[in-house]
């Protein structure tokens, strides 16, 4: 089993930077594919950023250029450091995660931070 905490959220003005944490613990070992999503007021879940075990990511357009997601398989953790936060990117953000249990791909999600970008 799996289990991810995230940390990091809070309150910032327009034109600041958070920094996301999403650590695992459990079957780290098996972990494959990590994200953040995110999800607004009103709006459905959206894709923020994704990590492959190997360091490759991807990035939704709206954060490209002000967002990064980094890994550290070492310590089990996913982070996003986020800059140049617009009001538009408050939401509850969550941390995902693929892992293998036996043959089978099982997908666990953390508990969400609330990231509020307002003046």
């Amino acid at each position: 089993q799996v289990h991810l905490v995230e940390s990091g959220g809070g309150l910032v003005q327009p034109g600041g930077s958070l920094r996301l944490s999403c650590a695992a613990s459990g079957s780290t070992f098996s972990i494959s594919d990590m994200s953040w999503y995110r999800q607004a007021p009103g709006k459905e879940r959206e894709l923020v950023a994704g990590i492959t075990r190997g360091g490759n990511t991807n990035y939704a357009d709206s954060v490209k250029g002000r967002f990064t997601i980094s890994r550290d398989n070492a310590r089990n953790t996913i982070d996003l450091q986020m800059n140049s936060l617009k009001p538009e990117d408050t939401a509850v953000y969550q941390c995902n995660a693929y892992y293998y249990r036996g043959a089978s791909v099982n997908l666990i999600w953390g508990q969400g931070t609330q990231v509020t970008v307002s003046s």
